[in-house]
């Protein structure tokens, strides 16, 4: 009877939890995407708010990190368009370190249902199975590191392995500093109207992005074959 209680509980708290995410991605999610689209109109709004528009910048990345429908690049460079390369990261790590901390809650706590509503189970399994092998701190890096890769779901998969959380928020986010700063940096240009660099930045980072993109089931492939990153037992 308490068992069946559980399961209830539990089953509506992810119904629940589920629908009011789709309805925030539904209702904030086109709206911070149209505004973040748009840097300058941004930098408008957020600077109109004094001390306060750090804080809204920051809610904005961690928005983006809970709502993986938002566009994450288009943050990091919309920072960098307001607040130069260096202020710009550190705020987008600040915001990506609470938002990591967030989902990766609400992955241990809603569990496997969740996260299936966001992932196909075939590779839910593969990437949990992944982060769950005897070198995950190895994995969790590389993964967080290629650009390409899902960042967001891959937070909400890692809170369905035994891997620490302490290890994974700091590990994942270490490995977000070089395309944060990156992106940063493109902004920045973009806001000192050095159209040649932020051009030439882009397409670089572009086309890693496309090819993280388009070969990530490669990836994901080829980290499983690695003898160094197979789990106990295998």
């Amino acid at each position: 009877m308490q068992l069946t209680r559980s399961l209830t509980i539990n089953l509506l708290s992810v119904i629940c939890f589920s629908a009011l995410l789709v309805l925030a991605a539904i209702k904030c999610g086109p709206v911070i995407t149209e505004l973040v689209s748009d840097p300058e109109r941004m930098r408008s709004v957020i600077l109109s708010h004094g001390h306060l528009g750090v804080l809204i910048f920051i809610g904005i990345q961690i928005a983006q990190i809970v709502i993986t429908a938002i566009p994450g690049e288009v943050v990091q460079v919309a920072g960098g368009y307001i607040f130069g390369t260096w202020l710009a990261t550190s705020y987008l790590l600040i915001g990506a370190v609470v938002g990591s901390v967030v989902v990766f809650g609400l992955a241990r706590i809603m569990g496997y249902t969740l996260v299936r509503r966001l992932i196909s189970e075939d590779k839910l399994n593969r990437l949990a199975g992944l982060m769950a092998s005897k070198r995950a701190c190895g994995i969790i890096f590389i993964l967080f590191l290629i650009p390409g890769l899902p960042k967001d779901v891959l937070t909400y998969v890692g809170g369905l392995t035994p891997v620490r959380p302490l290890h994974f928020i700091v590990i994942a986010n270490l490995a977000r500093i070089p395309g944060l700063f990156v992106s940063a940096y493109i902004g920045a240009n973009l806001q000192e109207q050095d159209y040649a660099t932020a051009i030439i930045l882009s397409g670089a980072a572009v086309l890693i992005f496309i090819f993280g993109l388009l070969y990530r089931d490669q990836i994901v492939a080829w980290l499983q074959q690695l003898r160094f990153f197979r789990r106990k037992g295998d």
